[in-house]
């Protein structure tokens, strides 16, 4: 199960906090798939790579709340923890940089404190994307729900593009040999 986090609505359809969005609309496009089912709270896509069926998920519960639809997707679909990668930006790295990480603390990002608080565990992979820190004098919340300036653009793109990349490895290999490859 690959989890994109964002926020639902086109409001907030190029900020910052919907790169895990982003990210798994590249996917579903690479793998001939479409977000036409809506269920456990999430807009959800089924594809297959290399044999493996895989559920796409962006919740719509918006940020905050992100871990009641990974708990609900999750409930009859995954097998172990690590059998999950959540697609997640994160303002303490440079834009365009991947953190592939096998677990550990949300690191203040209120979308993996909601699937940590519901899924019981810190335990699960995750795929970090650089956004970009905040600038100064600005709110943090502002910052991640600001679009990306148009100079940005073209590391956002080719960063979406490695992302999707990062995580059809992730399918292929397992977190270890795509970290070792991505990070």
């Amino acid at each position: 199960m690959i989890v994109g986090l964002g926020n639902p609505g086109p409001r907030y359809k190029n900020t910052r906090h919907n790169v895990g969005f982003m990210v798994l609309d590249k996917l579903a496009d690479a793998l001939g798939a479409a977000f036409d089912k809506e269920r456990h709270k999430s807009l959800i896509a089924s594809a297959r790579h290399n044999d493996e069926k895989l559920l796409l998920v962006k919740p719509l519960t918006f940020m905050n709340l992100s871990g009641e639809a990974v708990a609900a997707a999750g409930r009859n679909v995954l097998q172990e923890v690590s059998d999950l990668l959540v697609v997640v930006d994160d303002v303490n790295l440079p834009l365009g940089k991947l953190r592939i990480r096998t677990g550990g603390s949300a690191g203040g990002h209120n979308g993996l404190k909601s699937i940590i608080a519901c899924m019981g565990t810190p335990e699960f992979p995750r795929l970090r994307i650089g956004v970009g820190s905040t600038e100064p004098g600005r709110d943090l919340r502002d910052h991640v729900l600001s679009s990306f300036h148009p100079d940005e653009w073209p590391e956002v793109r080719a960063t979406v593009a490695r992302a999707a990349d990062a995580v059809l490895r992730f399918v292929e290999a397992g977190v270890d040999q795509t970290m070792n490859e991505f990070n």
